[in-house]
């Protein structure tokens, strides 16, 4: 299967997602695939509330909205729920479970372990946010124990790609303007 070629239509999948509806997953459509993410556990439910904290704390004009739907990759009419979006407070305000992607600063995915995380969190995510022109992608990468900061779409990637250890002071650039000592991060990832 390519990416050019859809499984199926947008109101197909969602015909699907809400007949799957169930409390252990969470369906995703991106680049025309189906995808499966697992409910997250407590130690990537932590990190998601450590960078929410820290956004919060130096840059109390924004929020990290968890699991907010997104409409991605327009040509391809994707729909993706990313483990936090950063953009202005009530920047979601009336929209549906779906949202439209505009005034999204920063989209956030914490690695799961299960087998699909290199493929959906590695490639085709990453992918799919710099097509849809989300300003940055940030990688919390716990089997690597490594944060990875994407920048610079154009094309339909990311044109910088900074990878840094855990332990590091990652600089979240325009327009995210914050600093994460990640330190912290080694404690949810063994």
């Amino acid at each position: 299967m390519t990416t050019e070629r859809p499984q199926m239509e947008l109101e197909q999948f969602r015909e699907i997602a809400v007949a799957a509806e169930r409390e252990d997953v969470v369906l995703e459509f991106v680049n025309g695939r189906i995808g499966v993410k697992p409910v997250p556990d407590g130690d990537h439910g932590e990190i998601v509330m450590w960078l929410l904290e820290r956004c919060l704390a130096q840059r109390p004009d924004l929020r990290l909205y968890p699991e907010q739907g997104l409409q991605v990759a327009n040509h391809r009419n994707g729909l993706a729920k990313p483990d936090g979006s950063l953009a202005p407070r009530r920047n979601f305000a009336g929209q549906g479970e779906w949202a439209d992607p505009a005034g999204v600063l920063m989209v956030v995915e914490v690695t799961s372990y299960d087998a699909d995380a290199d493929r959906r969190d590695r490639v085709e995510k990453p992918r799919a946010y710099a097509e849809t022109g989300i300003p940055v992608f940030l990688l919390v990468d716990r089997d690597a124990g490594s944060v990875s900061v994407h920048s610079e779409p154009e094309d339909g990637r990311y044109r910088s790609v900074v990878t840094l250890t855990y332990g590091h002071v990652v600089e979240l650039p325009e327009p995210v303007n914050v600093s994460l000592d990640t330190e912290e991060l080694e404690e949810f990832s063994r």
